[in-house]
Parts: C-alpha cells; structure tokens; sequence
C-alpha cells in the first residue's frame, strides 16, 4: 500500500474484535506517531499504549461519570452531546471497546501542543491503515482535560503534572467477516481547495 492509498482508504473503525493485537504491530504503530513532525522539532508528545483490559474500563467509567455530570445543551458540539446523552443512559464507550487505546498527551503551555499530536495521531492511524488494523480519532479525553478524576487516574499512568491528553486513538481489529477495516473511498463534498 503507498501513501497516498493509506490515505484514502482509511476510514474510521467503531466496531471491533476482542482480538489482540500484536505488540509488533503496536510498536510499528506508535513509532509512526512518534515520527510525526512537531513545532520546532519540539517533540515533546507523550504516548500512553493502553491494552490493558481494565485500565480501559476504569478509564470509560470515569468518562462516562464525567459526561453524565455535564450540562446538555442545544448549542453544544454534536459529538459532545450525543457523549453526554449516552453516558447518562449507562454503557458509554468512548473508545468503541477497541482493545487498545493509544492516548497522547503534549505539554499544557506549549502553543503547538493539539497540532502536534494530532500530527501524531493521524501517522498512527495511516499505519494501522496498512498493518490491516481498525483505528478511530477519539475527542472525549480531550474534552476532559481538565477534570480531576481522569487526570488524576491519568497521573497514575504516568501523565505529567504539566501535560494534558489533546488526542487518543482507537485501535484494533475490525469486527468484520474479513477482520479488515473498511477501505471504501468516501467522495468529498466539503474541504474547498482555491488555487492562486
């Protein structure tokens, strides 16, 4: 697969298999993101490579009591809304039970921290692409940067008191009869592109 084929193949996964994914495969994944480019070479990312099963729940447990707790509101983002409605009714899973969820955390104070990781983030997933793995861009920890609970789990883990998590992505096997993800080419009806 070249590079711009991972490109346009990659498609969101939602669904995925209980199935484990080779450590190979993670490694192959996460030096992806590590390659990514960062603001002056700053490189200052910080990848948390979660498989553990119950690091995983404890994590959609505190985001799904964080959500709950939130204020629903017409002029909220649609993603953000439709995370506190089904967080108040029980079973959210921010991270579609992928069985890895790869956060990555940057530097609080530092201008290119979202840039940075979503460069990141987007190298991971055009490699997961290629290794026939399922990937998704997850928000939700973002949007909860600064609730105590996750971060103070979060520290537990290793984040820093001066970093917060600007992206994570889900990770796995597809739940598909192939185990593939999907690779059809969606059209592109927005992205305006002006040539001068």
């Amino acid at each position: 697969m070249n590079t711009l084929e991972a490109i346009k193949t990659r498609r969101s996964t939602r669904k995925f298999k209980a199935q484990t994914v080779e450590l190979e495969k993670l490694q192959t994944v996460v030096e992806a993101g590590r390659f990514g480019p960062t603001g002056g070479n700053a490189q200052t990312n910080h990848f948390f490579v979660i498989s553990d099963a119950s690091v995983i729940a404890k994590l959609k447990e505190l985001v799904q009591s964080a959500f709950a707790a939130m204020e629903l509101r017409e002029d909220l983002y649609k993603s953000l809304k439709n995370s506190i409605a089904l967080s108040r009714k029980g079973n959210y899973s921010f991270c579609y039970n992928a069985p890895v969820l790869i956060v990555v955390a940057n530097k609080k104070d530092y201008g290119n921290n979202m840039a940075d990781v979503a460069c990141a983030v987007e190298n991971m997933m055009l490699a997961a692409n290629e290794l026939d793995l399922g990937s998704c861009y997850i928000n939700q920890l973002k949007w909860l940067n600064e609730d105590s609970s996750i971060r103070g789990y979060l520290a537990t883990l290793g984040l820093k008191e001066d970093e917060r998590v600007y992206a994570s992505v889900a990770l796995g096997y597809a739940d598909t009869e192939s185990g593939l993800p999907n690779r059809t080419e969606s059209t592109r009806v927005g992205n305006e592109v002006v040539f001068v």
